[in-house]
């Protein structure tokens, strides 16, 4: 494995290791009130990102996924009928 495959599968330590070194040389970038501005950026901003990447490796089922979703509307509803009464 040559130097170029070996950079290329471990891409994601590499770039880690990359933004470590940077914060360190300059933490004031990431500090509070920095032009990251991380009270926004951690807060909102990180935290949707995570969650939409980990939503798009969801494997899609739409069939079954239908199929369940609308057993739970119609027990559902017929629940919520039952309370009204």
């Amino acid at each position: 494995m040559g130097l170029r495959e070996r950079l290329a599968k471990e891409w994601f330590m590499l770039c880690i290791v990359l933004v470590i070194v940077l914060a360190k040389m300059d933490p004031s970038v990431g500090a509070k009130g920095g032009p990251l501005k991380p009270e926004t950026t951690i807060t909102y901003i990180a935290v949707s990102a995570i969650f939409f990447n980990s939503g798009l490796s969801l494997k899609t089922e739409f069939t079954n996924s239908w199929l369940h979703a609308a057993s739970c509307f119609f027990c559902s509803d017929l629940n919520q009928s039952c309370w009204w009464e």
